[in-house]
């Protein structure tokens, strides 16, 4: 591959080359005059990329542009200086040549990977809503589940479900709709306003959760009852201000088609918010495990050992779920590596609902007493419908039996169908007809 020849370049291509061209000139004019001996190779443009001045006999190399959709940048462009001083012609065209054929090599199979982690974002997401609905449905159907703590934990599950869906329709009917990004409606940019904004919400009900604990545990020394509307507008509310401040800045200094693009600094409009939030929260729960731990080893208060229980799901998903913002900028350039950390990161970006539901709801150990509990109810009143209904049975057909039969002695043992064959003096019934009784 090289850059001669007419290629069908877009507008925004073209643009990039252009001016990549006008800085190349600009840095060869720059630059000092070669000073070292032997023979050299001049510094030049090949069309797409600048060239230094190089040593005679040498292979210099440098990444692969970001002009095309299916060249890798973190793959090498190499250039070769002759033993005469001359840049490498190629023998077919005698044109100098710079090859570039690594940068769209493994183009397919990143092509396969790209829908792979397309694929996964979607599972993700649609099992996050699933659980997250599960989860919702178990702490509204139990009333003794019902305080301060598990409303939070509520909107916080509705946060990320709102999340979830708007993801899902974003990928849907944007990501994977190129005609749709073409046309650049205002409708793609005001989905991804809202996905802004419910992602804020997600780290910011988060740092409610470590907040209550905070005042609960540290400050009101294990204090009930709290006002929950601060909460309400700090989870709902304030997220809504670096969103609205991200999407007036984004059609103001970087309106590309429908806000896809994430090669903008001004996403830490969002970012920076979040990544604030995840550190105050982080201060927060370690201050409260240090009082708990403190308090468990001067009174062995059970009521401390419960309220670690209570931090600890927390602490374990702030790391988890922060990862993400603080190694989002440092993707390795080695290819294999590359794919390992993008995989990482999906499984953080796109499952998060689902590990949430997952820590704070059935891994909850109230949660699991109420499921149990209500499992045993279940049984207990299953096996009381069957009992009773075993019964109306055998009445009846004890009742029809008098009737035509003078006086035998009848055995009955219906409990013994789903009892697995035990019997017992209360689930057999002896039945003594006389026929004088009968008819009398």
């Amino acid at each position: 591959s090289s850059p001669e020849g007419d290629s069908p370049w877009s507008e925004e291509e073209r643009k990039k080359i252009i001016d990549g061209q006008y800085k190349c000139f600009e840095k060869m004019n720059r630059d000092q005059p070669y000073n070292k001996s032997g023979l050299y190779c001049n510094r030049t443009w090949d069309g797409w990329l600048c060239w230094d001045d190089t040593p005679a006999g040498t292979v210099t190399w440098q990444n692969c542009p970001n002009y095309f959709p299916d060249f890798d940048s973190t793959e090498k462009a190499t250039k070769i200086c002759s033993e005469s001083g001359q840049w490498f012609r190629h023998p077919d065209t005698n044109r100098t040549w710079s090859n570039y054929t690594l940068c769209n090599f493994h183009t397919t199979g990143k092509l396969k990977m790209a829908y792979i982690l397309y694929y996964m974002a979607i599972v993700g997401h649609a099992l996050s809503i699933a659980s997250l609905l599960i989860s919702l449905a178990i702490f509204f159907y139990f009333r003794n589940l019902s305080c301060q703590r598990i409303t939070l934990h509520k909107n916080l599950f509705v946060s990320y479900v709102l999340n979830s869906a708007l993801t899902l329709i974003y990928l849907i009917a944007v990501v994977n709709n190129p005609d749709v990004v073409g046309r650049n409606p205002v409708g793609c940019k005001v989905l991804h306003f809202f996905h802004m904004y419910m992602l804020g919400c997600n780290y910011f009900w988060m740092l409610c959760e470590g907040i209550y604990l905070h005042t609960l545990i540290v400050v009101a020394v294990f204090a009930e009852e709290q006002h929950l509307h601060w909460y309400y507008l700090l989870g709902w509310g304030f997220p809504l201000v670096p969103a609205s401040i991200h999407a007036v800045a984004r059609k103001k200094y970087f309106d590309d088609n429908c806000w896809m693009s994430v090669e903008t600094h001004l996403l830490y409009v969002v970012h920076g918010p979040i990544m604030a939030a995840l550190l105050v929260n982080l201060f927060f729960l370690l201050n409260i495990v240090r009082v708990l731990v403190t308090k468990l080893r001067d009174t062995h208060r059970a009521e401390s050992n419960m309220y670690m229980k209570a931090v600890r799901a927390t602490l374990i998903l702030v790391p988890l779920l922060g990862i993400q913002f603080v190694i989002f900028p440092w993707r390795p350039e080695n290819r294999l590596a590359g794919e390992v950390y993008d995989y990482i990161m999906h499984i953080l970006m796109h499952y998060q609902g689902l590990l949430v539901a997952t820590i704070f709801c059935f891994f909850n150990g109230e949660v699991q007493a109420a499921l149990k509990r209500q499992w045993i109810q279940y049984k207990a009143q299953w096996g009381q419908r069957r009992r009773d209904h075993c019964s109306m049975r055998s009445t009846s057909y004890t009742a029809t039996s008098i009737t035509e039969v003078p006086a035998f002695m009848y055995h009955h043992d219906c409990n013994s169908e789903h009892l697995n064959g035990r019997h017992t003096s209360e689930d057999s019934e002896l039945v003594a007809l006389k026929t004088g009784e009968t008819y009398a």
